[in-house]
């Protein structure tokens, strides 16, 4: 039963990574190539015909997702190598990055009393941990 729960594990922290990476290269595009919406309104209506300001935005939002890219990448090369073998410190760093994850994100919240842009990263935040809790017995199982 453990070795079923160790690959249900990995196989859903692959999935989370992978969806991540491909959400994040969205919208690189996104910011880099086409309109969206801040706060409900146009990147151009916000910029309101200043160029510095349209690329301002254009590059935080890219900035974002390059992160975001870069953590999918990283996230998946632990799940698909040491994790998937059954590092234990693994499992240790991939809760801490997503604990890092959802205290910033939460902190958005406690600072600005700003909700909007929450649910994604609550939505990783679970995904993780049920993937997490699945293989929770590697903690405790012999070396």
């Amino acid at each position: 039963m453990g070795s079923k729960l160790r690959t249900a594990s990995w196989v859903l922290l692959a999935l989370v990574g992978a969806l991540v990476l491909l959400g994040s290269l969205a919208s690189a595009n996104l910011a880099y190539r086409g309109m969206y919406p801040v706060g409900g309104i146009s990147i151009t209506d916000v910029a309101a015909g200043r160029e510095a300001v349209l690329l301002g935005l254009r590059g935080a939002r890219g900035t974002a997702a390059a992160w975001a890219a870069g953590w999918a990448v990283l996230f998946l090369v632990v799940v698909l190598g040491p994790y998937r073998r059954g590092d234990v410190a693994t499992w240790w760093g991939i809760f801490a990055s997503v604990l890092v994850l959802g205290v910033v994100a939460g902190a958005r919240v406690v600072f600005t009393g700003a909700q909007a842009g929450t649910g994604e990263p609550l939505v990783l935040l679970v995904a993780v941990l049920v993937g997490l809790l699945i293989d929770v017995k590697r903690l405790t199982a012999p070396r």
